[in-house]
């Protein structure tokens, strides 16, 4: 099966690559040019163009079976139109390739769609695929674009005649990974292990490896037209709290760092300051960064994946420590 990724330089990309290439399919990845070697090197046929641009799709997708579309403006400070035409825009030319080739289509969207509220909410079962969406804060510039996009490949599947199906992940780390992963090893090779409040929570996060094996899944289920969203948000049992977490890296890593405890009150007050400062400096632009971090990394992980594990047959390959193993490795 030749199967075209997006986002095919990325931290999930990659993983994704690396599962296709693993199972003797073929890959092919939508990127920019200084990306091309790199997706070369994990055993995927480059296409240089960008995923805003109808002439790449057209390229990009001749011939293939399936579509896994990744590509997505995340952690910027750009504005709203730039997250708009990345993340919207790119959808509705992916949604295009798809119609256009036949070609099954798994949508890459984000638990952020269901709203803030819904990091700490959800009751005794989790929050579920069915979980009405929150009000979105006008500045979230990214939940309130992979909503869009999400909702747009929902009503095109609603059509008729195109399957897509939407993997909503939380927070993605691994190996391969320039920002939560990379930030939480370089604070550690500088001695420093922060521990926000009790460190008791459970961090709303998946392993790359964990999402990549979700999207096979999807890959491999009967092929129905229409629309269907699954929650991949956590790791093999058992999963570890924010406190072993961060200890289970620095393990992994072989440090000793410094345990620094934060009050709640005093990052809360940073975070607020910060993210000021930032709609101040820059005006329009995504400045909620802040916010989701201390959301991550205060709250728990209240997502429910008995969807997929009831419907696809989902099993994670990968517990937690296993995973934080294979992150420290890049």
């Amino acid at each position: 099966m030749t199967v075209l990724v997006t986002g095919g330089a990325g931290l999930l990309g990659t993983h994704v690559l690396d599962a296709l290439r693993a199972r003797g399919e073929r890959p092919r990845a939508l990127v920019r040019e200084r990306s091309r070697d790199g997706v070369e090197a994990l055993g995927a046929e480059a296409v240089v163009g960008d995923v805003t641009d109808a002439s790449s799709w057209q390229r990009a997708a001749a011939g293939v079976q399936a579509i896994i579309h990744a590509a997505a403006r995340v952690a910027s400070h750009d504005s709203f139109d730039e997250f708009t035409r990345v993340n919207v825009g790119g959808t509705r030319l992916a949604l295009e390739a798809a119609r256009r080739t036949g070609a099954r289509l798994i949508h890459i969207s984000t638990v952020a769609v269901y709203g803030r509220p819904a990091a700490f909410e959800g009751g005794a079962h989790g929050i579920a695929e069915d979980y009405p969406f929150q009000p979105l804060p006008a500045h979230d510039f990214y939940a309130r674009t992979k909503r869009a996009a999400e909702q747009l490949v929902q009503q095109e599947a609603a059509r008729g005649g195109l399957a897509a199906i939407a993997i909503r992940p939380n927070v993605i780390y691994g190996e391969r990974d320039q920002l939560f992963t990379r930030r939480v090893i370089a604070n550690l090779r500088r001695g420093l292990l922060p521990r926000v409040g009790p460190g008791t929570n459970h961090l709303s996060c998946v392993y790359a490896g964990n999402v990549a094996s979700a999207i096979l899944a999807a890959l491999d289920a009967p092929t129905r037209p229409g629309f269907r969203a699954y929650n991949v948000t956590r790791d093999a049992s058992p999963l570890l709290t924010q406190r072993e977490f961060f200890e289970t890296f620095a393990e992994a890593l072989g440090v000793r760092p410094l345990r620094i405890r934060i009050p709640v009150p005093l990052i809360k007050v940073g975070v607020a300051v910060w993210s000021g400062s930032l709609r101040v400096l820059l005006p329009g632009r995504y400045s909620t960064l802040g916010n989701a971090a201390m959301s991550f990394i205060l709250g728990e992980n209240p997502y429910s994946v008995d969807r997929i594990r009831r419907e696809l047959g989902w099993r994670q390959p990968f517990d937690m420590r296993t995973a934080i193993t294979r992150s420290v490795q890049q």
